[in-house]
């Protein structure tokens, strides 16, 4: 098959095409490479200039230059509706040649957008907490930047996101969250779960060497600097720092801010405990990429998540460090990590196995694969 990824997020698209090339597809990866993570890609979408010169420039590239090199497709997915950085207009345009000069278009489900934020609004919805809200209430992210949330229910990101699931030929989940989020608008035979994607080299390097008892315990907390509040890791930081000051000398932590990719990664294999996000029911890529080094991970891991994938209620199936969302719950979680350093080498190899078995490259894709076709 030859297919065409429009739009990444966090590496997904580029590791997803490597697992789709070893299965024998022809994959083209186009993107603006995630600003300061500069991901590879195939075809580049970054705007070329800031401000509208900017938009203009892309907009010009899109529909000269990478005219042709963007139809003849037999599968197109897309990370978001705003797959490419321009104005929704501009994306839905785009869409309807995609419609036209390719075969079947379909949605990667990768992050936040309208039925995302309808699913975390919804008091009846099985996501106790988010993002957006905390058991009912509205959480710092969504005090913070209400505007996000009024930009996807009203307006033109609205009306083009209702345009693009109406016109979809299916769409592939990433979480266990916009699986919930994608059943509110597509039927079950329109959506399929993919999970994240991880390269299977890394699982095929030895794993990090963690120590039978590591002292002090090195927690690395690795953020963007914007989205603290998005992914709690404010709150994560306060909480390890009050874990540390509580055990004196038992812990130490590794604050890493917007690093290119492979430095973040190269950086990550310093640690004994990474630490993810707090208000995610599943555990996304950062998580996923510090277990399949062997590292033991804080970050979601809802019960829900692990029935959702069907894997046994057994600790070492269960491996991940389960955050709460309140920091006097996080301060005793981290006080337990400190206080046992003993089971640390083991929930990295436990953790490494979960991700073979569940996020391998190729695993995922041919997810992808099976459903694409059913399609």
């Amino acid at each position: 098959m030859k297919i065409l990824l429009m739009g990444d997020a966090s590496n997904y698209h580029r590791t997803l095409a490597g697992g789709l090339r070893q299965l024998g597809c022809d994959v083209t990866v186009a993107s603006s490479g995630g600003g300061f993570m500069n991901i590879a890609r195939d075809i580049d979408l970054r705007r070329p200039l800031p401000g509208k010169a900017g938009g203009l420039a892309l907009w010009l590239k899109l529909n000269g230059p990478l005219r042709n090199r963007l139809k003849g497709y037999d599968i197109v997915s897309l990370s978001s509706p705003i797959f490419t950085e321009l104005r929704p207009e501009l994306n839905r345009s785009l869409f309807r040649r995609l419609k036209r000069d390719n075969g079947a278009v379909f949605l990667t489900a990768l992050g936040t957008d309208l039925p995302y934020i309808e699913e975390c609004l919804d008091p009846a919805s099985p996501l106790k907490y988010s993002e957006f809200c905390h058991y009912g209430r509205p959480a710092p992210y969504m005090l913070e930047h209400p505007e996000v949330v009024n930009d996807w229910m009203h307006g033109p990101l609205h009306d083009w996101c209702e345009e693009l699931y109406d016109n979809i030929d299916g769409a592939v989940s990433a979480l266990f969250e916009y699986h919930l989020a994608l059943r509110r608008r597509l039927p079950d035979d329109k959506i399929a779960y993919g999970g994240i994607p991880i390269q299977e080299e890394l699982l095929h390097q030895p794993a990090v060497e963690i120590p039978e008892s590591p002292r002090p315990v090195r927690i690395f907390l690795g953020r963007h600097r914007h989205r603290q509040t998005i992914k709690g890791t404010d709150r994560l930081e306060t909480a390890i720092r009050n874990a540390i000051a509580q055990n004196p000398g038992n812990g130490e932590l590794i604050v890493v801010e917007n690093r290119p990719y492979d430095e973040y990664l190269a950086l990550m294999k310093s640690a004994h405990v990474i630490v993810d996000q707090a208000y995610s029911y599943t555990p996304a890529t950062n998580a996923l990429l510090s277990m399949a080094y062997g590292i033991p991970t804080v970050s979601g891991a809802e019960p829900e998540y692990y029935d959702f994938i069907g894997t046994p209620a057994t600790p070492s199936d269960r491996p991940i460090f389960n955050s709460p969302v309140d920091i006097d719950g996080m301060t005793a979680l981290f006080n337990d990590i400190l206080n046992n350093p003993g089971q640390l080498r083991q929930r990295g190899l436990d953790s490494r196995t979960f991700v073979t078995r569940h996020n391998a490259a190729t695993t995922v894709a041919r997810r992808f694969l099976t459903f694409w076709q059913s399609r």
